[in-house]
C-alpha cells in the first residue's frame, strides 16, 4: 500500500536519506569520489531546515509503512504563473515499485487544486532513468536547456520538462 502526506517536522532524518540514497545512486557518478561522499553527507542534514523554512509543499510517500519518495512544489521562480517541482527523489529501494508515479500524482493533483495549470522541472541530460520516468508521468521537453554547477566547478547539462497539472 502506497501512501502519500506532507512531510512534518519531525521527517528530516527519513527525507534525507531519501534524497542522500537517490542521489548517490544517480549523480554520484558524475562527481570525483570525495566530491560525491561529501554530497550524500550533506543531503542526509539539510532537511531539518528545508522543512522549518516552509518553502513549498513537501511530500513524502511510503510503501507499506515505509517512506521511500519525496517531492517538493512551489510556484515557479523563474516562469511566473507556473509551478516548478525542484526536488523530486525516490530511494533506490522503492525503483519499479510504482510509488514514484503515485507521488508524482498527488504532487500534480495538489498543484493543479492550488490553482496551477502548469509545471515544470528540470533534470540532468545524462540521466536516462528520470527522463524515462518524466516522459511517463506526461512531461515533454521543453526545448530549454541549461548548466547546473553542484559546487565541484563542472557544470553538468540540464534539460526542461513541462506539462499541465
Amino acid at each position: 500500500m502506497i501512501e502519500v502526506r506532507c512531510a512534518g517536522p519531525d521527517d528530516g532524518d527519513v527525507l534525507g536519506e531519501i534524497h542522500a540514497a537517490s542521489w548517490e545512486a544517480a549523480y554520484a557518478p558524475f562527481f570525483a569520489p570525495d566530491f560525491a561522499a561529501r554530497g550524500v553527507r550533506s543531503r542526509r542534514t539539510r532537511w531539518h531546515a528545508r522543512i522549518t523554512e516552509g518553502t513549498g509543499t513537501i511530500l513524502l510517500a511510503a510503501l507499506d509503512g515505509r517512506p521511500l519518495a519525496l517531492s517538493v512544489s512551489l510556484p515557479s521562480p523563474t516562469r511566473p504563473g507556473l509551478a516548478e517541482i525542484p526536488t523530486f527523489y525516490g530511494h533506490p529501494d522503492g525503483w519499479g515499485s510504482g510509488i514514484a508515479t503515485v507521488l508524482m500524482t498527488e504532487t500534480l493533483c495538489r498543484l493543479h487544486d492550488d490553482g496551477f495549470t502548469r509545471v515544470h522541472l528540470w533534470t540532468l541530460r545524462d540521466t536516462p532513468r528520470s527522463r524515462r520516468f518524466y516522459t511517463r508521468s506526461g512531461f515533454t521537453e521543453s526545448g530549454a536547456e541549461r548548466t547546473y554547477d553542484f559546487g565541484d566547478g563542472n557544470a553538468l547539462d540540464q534539460v526542461e520538462y513541462e506539462r499541465a497539472c
